[in-house]
């Protein structure tokens, strides 16, 4: 299908479909009825359209519009502009962001085939079936609308969805080389919706898959950690590994799959667990990583422990050794790094029931503690192993929450992390003063002995409303 030829597109009448208001988030819906109160086309676009259709919860609702980004801030106060080459408007209500587009569409390639590039002009605006058709797969180029109800189908989207296939819109081999993370999102949509790949986009992709090299190093990392949502992380990584995507980005992790089994590789069963446990849709990137790599990290431990005199190795080198390609590859922050390795060493510690003292308190108001002990969940779930030691040390962590008379916020240990990876202050409320010039004078610290006088040597000024320092 070219992009500039124009289709007849299908359109669904409300009784053929499934989709209800009910369904529809309300400040999307506010979205959708003002910008039609306005005059305007208001669509819901995207994923929301297709998980509606299959009958799940949508996660975000996108909205589509011909206003421009300067005729939706008019419209709505509470909308923020972003974005340099093609403005979005962000809409917010309260915690909720409801994104806002214009409808574009895709501009003309330059460059061929055979020079390996292609290259693009900026973003223009478009009409809906232009828009449509930029879309990566054709399942997400469905739209709502709002006005009639009627879900509208410029690229054969529906007949796909009832076929549960995953198409790439247009010519794959010229998609997903103009943007090669769309590979990873064809293994993440197919993983999570259980949708096969056609025959056509997968060949593109055991064709153009060392690609995936060319995009940008933080957009790779994105993606390698929305495998992990949905609960369907196995299978994502199971597709990269059969399209050779992960022997690009992680070289050293797909040898070891290949190594230890190929499609029987210990490696699935451990994120198979991680699936099934009810914090993975919670679970940081470091529980992510140290699932991903735990499988690799126990044969080492393995192979050393037999090597070893006494049998003792220590585990967090032998992690950090391990875990450590994809912090260079994919430099993934060094929270996640650090908790990574953290949760691994304490498995042995966890294998042990709780004792109840002083130590055993410290540890369980750590905030690794339950990431910590949801990776030993894993690990027993993975090995078929009993669970009855993480059920006591669960035990523990509960009697003591529940008994704790202190406030909220003490109950976790100082050392907590925030979301960006920082420490925080331990008293943020206190101002840190600097001391001036040097020790408890307020004059310039002292020369050494036999040097030259520095021009700079002036006594510090004080506030004029602050009276000078008496010793």
């Amino acid at each position: 299908m070219r992009f500039g030829q124009t289709t007849q597109p299908i359109i669904r009448e409300r009784s053929e479909h499934c989709i209800s208001r009910a369904d529809i988030d309300a400040e999307a819906l506010k979205v959708l009825y003002r910008l039609s109160d306005a005059g305007y086309v208001g669509y819901l676009v995207g994923g929301s359209v297709r998980d509606l259709l299959l009958g799940r919860k949508p996660k975000d609702f996108d909205v589509g519009t011909n206003a421009y980004p300067s005729d939706i801030r008019d419209i709505f106060r509470n909308c923020f502009l972003i974005g340099r080459r093609f403005r979005l408007a962000h809409i917010i209500f309260g915690k909720k962001i409801i994104e806002t587009s214009t409808f574009r569409r895709q501009p003309e390639e330059k460059g061929t085939e055979e020079d390996g590039l292609y290259q693009f002009e900026d973003n223009t605006f478009g009409t809906p079936e232009e828009d449509a058709k930029r879309r990566d797969f054709t399942v997400n180029g469905l739209f709502y609308d709002i006005r009639t109800f009627a879900v509208i189908d410029y690229v054969g989207g529906l007949e796909d969805l009832e076929k549960r296939t995953l198409r790439c819109i247009g010519d794959p081999n010229v998609r997903f080389r103009e943007d090669p993370v769309r590979m990873m999102r064809a293994a993440r949509f197919a993983a999570r919706l259980d949708f096969t790949i056609d025959p056509e986009s997968s060949e593109a992709i055991h064709k153009y898959h060392s690609d995936i090299l060319n995009a940008s190093r933080a957009r790779v990392c994105e993606e390698v950690f929305r495998l992990f949502t949905y609960q369907s992380s196995s299978m994502a990584f199971r597709l990269m590994w059969r399209f050779r995507m992960l022997e690009d980005i992680l070289p050293r992790l797909s040898a070891s799959i290949d190594a230890s089994g190929g499609e029987d590789a210990p490696i699935w069963k451990y994120l198979s667990a991680l699936d099934g446990q009810p914090i993975s849709e919670a679970a940081t990137n470091g529980l992510r990583v140290a699932c991903l790599y735990y499988a690799m990290v126990a044969a080492r431990l393995a192979e050393e422990a037999k090597a070893a005199p006494d049998g003792r190795v220590n585990t967090q080198d032998i992690a950090r050794d391990v875990v450590s390609e994809i912090a260079e590859r994919l430099r993934i922050p060094k929270a996640a790094f650090a908790t990574a390795l953290s949760m691994i060493d304490l498995q042995r510690r966890l294998s042990e029931p709780p004792r109840r003292d002083t130590r055993s308190f410290r540890f369980i108001r750590n905030e690794i503690f339950a990431e910590a002990l949801a990776l030993r969940r894993v690990v027993l779930t993975a090995e078929g192993r009993d669970t009855a030691v993480a059920d006591a040390w669960q035990a523990y962590h509960d009697e003591e929450r529940a008994a704790w008379n202190g406030p909220e916020d003490d109950w976790l240990m100082r050392h907590r992390r925030t979301s960006d990876g920082s420490r925080p202050s331990q008293h943020p409320h206190r101002r840190r003063h600097r001391r001036r010039g040097g020790g408890k004078h307020n004059g310039p610290a002292p020369r050494p002995p036999n040097s030259a006088p520095a021009g700079n040597d002036r006594p510090v000024a004080r506030p004029f409303n602050r009276p000078p320092h008496k010793n």
